[in-house]
């Protein structure tokens, strides 16, 4: 496939995860009447971005992934319309072993696998580590039927290993599902995505939430966007305040071309990087 019709949604919190799920679904079915072929949701997307507190009252929102009920629900979703979907859920995987997780699901509703969020961080409005452990299955691509996608969540962004991790196990377009504060990084934002998918000549799909949450005084700001193999951004980002389905065409073939003109990755010397690796 060589242009794939992508999809993110961001999106404020409705205020009870039913109706934030109902919500998704009905984007879905508006993406799908648009040709929408793979579409990826914030990060933690059916609850408020509960990290902004220390409450183990929230653990009660992690579910097993795949055989939770969300994970199920938008199975049938994916199936439905025909799309590849990228689910980031809070996961349990057994009680007291909670992760940050995405579930990927095929165009068929096959569920593939799930990426696990690698760097948690514990600093002011964004407690982590209360909530999550560090992701434990490595940098997974997956083969869907738009092509290899990958995951890589909110934090993670501003490690650059992960993304070339990714690019070296194949990605085509690698998604970035966030919650991230107009105080804290909006400056980052718009940059450190874009020299990813340049440095990795790839897609980037970046997500972000949108509003303030009564659980604290994080402005979300949305602006989510794809960048292009080339560090471009694809058309224009999305608005800064409302939510919005954002759809965008994405020529794979850029990427051949991009990696043909730079042959970055010819050029590598992992020889010499062993020492990054034990710092």
């Amino acid at each position: 496939m060589e242009v794939v019709r992508a999809a993110m949604v961001q999106a404020a919190w409705t205020g009870d995860q039913e109706s934030m799920i109902a919500q998704h679904e009905e984007y879905v079915a508006q993406a799908a009447s648009s040709g929408v072929e793979a579409m990826c949701f914030q990060e933690l997307f059916n609850g408020p971005y509960f990290c902004q507190v220390q409450d183990a009252g929230y653990y009660a929102y992690a579910e097993a992934i795949p055989d939770g009920p969300t994970t199920k629900r938008f199975q049938e979703v994916a199936e439905k319309h025909g799309m590849v979907l990228v689910l980031p859920l809070y996961e349990q995987e057994q009680p007291g072993v909670l992760y940050n997780t995405a579930a990927v699901i095929d165009a068929d509703g096959t569920y593939l696998g799930k990426y696990r969020k690698t760097h948690i961080p514990q600093v002011k409005g964004f407690w982590e580590k209360f909530y999550f452990r560090p992701g434990n299955l490595g940098y997974p691509v997956f083969d869907t039927a738009v092509g290899k996608v990958g995951v890589y969540i909110c934090y993670d962004r501003h490690f650059p290993e992960g993304w070339r991790a990714l690019g070296l196990n194949g990605a085509q377009v690698v998604f970035n599902p966030s919650a991230t504060s107009r105080n804290l990084s909006a400056y980052l934002w718009k940059l450190e995505q874009t020299a990813s998918a340049a440095a990795n000549m790839y897609f980037v799909g970046a997500i972000n939430r949108v509003g303030t949450e009564p659980l604290g005084d994080n402005d979300f700001y949305g602006t989510s966007y794809f960048a292009n193999p080339r560090g471009q951004i694809v058309e224009e980002a999305a608005s800064d305040r409302h939510q919005e389905l954002i759809i965008r065409d994405l020529d794979l073939a850029m990427i051949d071309e991009v990696r043909a003109q730079w042959a970055f990755y010819r050029d590598r010397r992992p020889d010499l990087y062993g020492d990054l690796a034990q710092a």
